[in-house]
């Protein structure tokens, strides 16, 4: 057997291909230290825009916070896995008893207010925006801000205000009709955040390309094509 030919079995043993690299994608599948970091760091962010400037509207006192811009910018910047990770910790926290819901509240009973949908909802649209956002940035190159705006006004509206809404219905004993009235109050708001959001996101995809795990695989692909390109000429 010749050389070449223990290097074939040997490759052909161990699962790869001659000329080929590991996947960065199925590489980096586990969580390193910094993605545990990353999404300390947005578990924060969200909870202290829970504190900030809380205006509350209507006569359930449901109020106006940067939570849905803090939010949408954890999925925007993470990715679905560790956005739901880092907004279901803050979740978590503040029904453990750590004071970090909108004017410093905590604790189960917040599920029993009229908030509790918004509440539940933040987990859920960050994974939400985050997946949509994965798509966006690997098959679009234009118009990313606007598609990015989209899928935040789509999970917004799909997840943050539906399950709001019912949640008025459920707790503050609304109707469909006042309960959506009510939570029409949020829209202008969630249309400023949501710019915000997209445009703080784009800024940091820039700053840190490799801030989404899935585009370092991607572009590590694209290398090693071109070195093949190269080898075959």
């Amino acid at each position: 057997m010749t050389h070449t030919d223990k290097a074939v079995t040997n490759q052909a043993a161990s699962g790869t291909n001659p000329g080929h690299e590991p996947d960065a994608t199925s590489a980096r599948n586990r969580w390193n230290a910094t993605d545990l970091g990353l999404i300390a760091v947005f578990a924060a962010l969200v909870a202290g825009s829970a504190l900030i400037a809380a205006i509350p509207v209507g006569g359930l006192g449901v109020p106006i916070t940067l939570q849905t811009l803090a939010v949408m910018l954890t999925g925007m910047a993470l990715g679905p896995g560790r956005a739901f990770a880092a907004v279901g910790l803050y979740t978590l926290l503040g029904l453990a008893g750590l004071p970090i819901f909108s004017g410093g509240r905590s604790g189960l009973g917040i599920l029993a207010g009229p908030s509790a949908g918004y509440i539940i909802a933040f987990p859920l649209a960050a994974l939400a925006v985050g997946w949509l956002t994965t798509i966006v940035l690997r098959r679009t190159v234009k118009y990313r801000g606007l598609f990015l705006f989209a899928a935040a006004m789509a999970s917004s509206i799909v997840l943050v205000h539906s399950l709001g809404v019912l949640g008025m219905m459920v707790n503050g004993k609304l109707d469909l009709s006042k309960a959506f009235l009510l939570d029409l109050a949020y829209y202008p708001g969630d249309i400023i955040k949501n710019v915000l959001a997209v445009t703080i996101a784009l800024a940091l995809h820039k700053a840190f390309p490799d801030l989404l795990i899935r585009r370092a695989g991607v572009r590590n692909n694209g290398a090693v094509s071109a070195r093949k390109g190269k080898a075959g000429n």
